[in-house]
């Protein structure tokens, strides 16, 4: 199964016997999987075999996915509106190319649209002279081709970087897109591990912002659809939709955090009856809520009654709960020289934890207005310069600073942000490890409770965090690599790596 995007030219009766031969090549194979390889006989293995058979099925899903966007892409080309009825489609009795692909493969009308679009993108061109042209996205052309990414992961890299087409050269695009490519299949210096399709997706928003910054900035977008309707009362329930801003997103999703963390939210939040204060604190802990996640964001809602308070007031009233022993408080990264920048050029973009679109500088500059700053120096090398403490619990100005840091928590595949972590001491505190940024990352309740157990590995290394990943993740030679999932980081090693 290789050449998967290639389309060599051949008369009707090679192609025929190329088309029969290739069917009867799959046929063969999904007969030759034997007994071994049948759903029923996964509850047999024991839990290596488990994760074995999980990883080689998935590269065979992933050959078997370039097969699907190949032939896509090709029906797609075949089904051009410039040949008239000499379509594919229209021989086939179909309106488009889609309708064919649906009724041959039964797939859904965004699946198959997603297989044209990336068969499109990737497949090789040709020239007014009948050239073979590469295509645009080579690196993830050939990638998707061998098997060594997904169609998930290479949509993401299309979804990040086409748009930046229209105002960046090809070449810092196709330069991207390879160091994207090397962080899906693990290759590249800056990834522990191979990164999953949702890690890339997030790369790509952060090469995106520093290739094509006005591309990237939501405000005009933003300012044009955002919003909140509340629809017609039907069987005693208003429907409620819209659109926010993403750092009025970001205020509302910490607020939400707050409220409804086991270990913040108030008792009332944990209790179906009104009751006693008291008594309520007692037997919060042995009550289950049936509430969905939906229902406890509305009883949220209700409780506090008002957007505009839930936003701007009730983070800051005594009464609401606390994160980490300070109020809900959105964290917002930024790049000092794009935020003093901003008055002349316009440019750079900030982050807030937990949303993934990036903020334009004014809307940094109004939330420092409202909020303050803190100035976070922060070396090449990833070492937090500016701050310390010896005690033995970290201040919220040193977590404040590690999570900016850090980004989120440091385990790979980890999507906790980095204001729902705790801090871990690097060299554990019992063993003279001081309790200073230097020695401590950001990690998940679960994955700071069970780090031993993981096989994950965690040092510093002048300030800096590196992880080395348990050996059955990574077969190879097993080496320390710095780490960081913070997206105000990321256009810095951006940057060093095009120097």
């Amino acid at each position: 199964m290789t050449n998967l995007l290639e389309h060599p030219e051949a008369d009707a009766a090679h192609g025929l016997s190329a088309a029969a031969r290739a069917v009867a090549e799959l046929h063969a194979l999904a007969a030759g999987l034997g007994e071994s390889l049948r759903c029923s006989a996964v509850r047999g293995f024991d839990d290596d075999g488990l994760l074995q058979v999980t990883t080689a099925v998935e590269v065979l899903g992933r050959q078997v996915d370039s097969l699907r966007v190949a032939v896509a892409g090709e029906v797609t080309d075949r089904c051009r509106p410039e040949l008239g009825t000499g379509q594919l489609s229209a021989k086939r009795d179909c309106r488009t190319a889609g309708e064919l692909l649906e009724r041959l493969t039964l797939v859904s009308g965004p699946t198959a649209g997603r297989r044209m679009r990336l068969g499109r993108q990737l497949r090789t061109g040709r020239s007014l002279g009948g050239e073979p042209l590469p295509p645009t996205f080579p690196a993830t052309a050939i990638g998707l081709a061998t098997g060594a990414i997904g169609v998930d992961t290479a949509d993401a890299i299309l979804t990040a970087l086409t748009p930046t087409l229209r105002c960046t050269d090809l070449e810092s695009v196709q330069a991207t897109e390879s160091e994207l490519v090397a962080s899906a299949t693990g290759t590249s210096s800056e990834t522990p591990v191979p990164a999953s399709a949702d890690e890339i997706r997030l790369q790509g928003a952060v090469w995106r912002a520093v290739l094509a910054p006005d591309e990237s900035r939501p405000d005009d977008h933003a300012l044009m659809v955002r919003g909140i309707r509340l629809g017609r009362e039907r069987d005693g329930i208003v429907p409620v939709s819209g659109a926010l801003m993403p750092e009025i997103a970001g205020k509302l999703r910490r607020l939400f955090d707050a409220y409804l963390s086991p270990k913040s939210a108030p008792v009332a939040f944990h209790q179906e009856e009104a009751a006693d204060r008291e008594a309520e604190r007692e037997q919060a802990p042995h009550e289950r809520d049936d509430r969905t996640p939906d229902q406890r964001r509305h009883d949220v809602l209700a409780v506090l009654a008002v957007l505009a308070v839930i936003l701007d007031v009730a983070s800051r009233a005594r009464e609401a709960p606390t994160i980490g022993g300070a109020p809900a408080t959105v964290l917002v990264s930024v790049r000092e020289q794009d935020l003093n920048a901003d008055f002349s050029q316009g440019r750079g973009v900030g982050w807030i934890d937990g949303v993934d679109t990036p903020i334009s500088i004014s809307a940094v500059t109004d939330l420092i207005s409202t909020g303050g700053q803190q100035k976070v120096v922060i070396t090449d090398e990833g070492r937090i310069i500016a701050l310390g403490s010896p005690e033995r619990c970290f201040t919220a100005a040193q977590r404040r600073t590690i999570q900016l840091r850090d980004g989120t928590s440091i385990i790979p595949g980890c999507k906790i942000p980095a204001g729902m972590t705790e801090i871990h001491h690097a060299i554990p505190h019992s063993e003279g490890g001081p309790t200073h940024t230097d020695n401590g990352v950001c990690l998940c309740w679960w994955h700071h409770r069970y780090l031993a157990a993981s096989g994950w590995n965690i040092r510093m290394l002048h300030g800096a965090a590196q992880i080395m990943a348990p050996p059955w993740l990574e077969t190879g030679a097993r080496k320390w690599r710095n780490v960081t999932k913070s997206r105000t980081r990321m256009p810095d090693a951006v940057e060093r790596k095009n120097r």
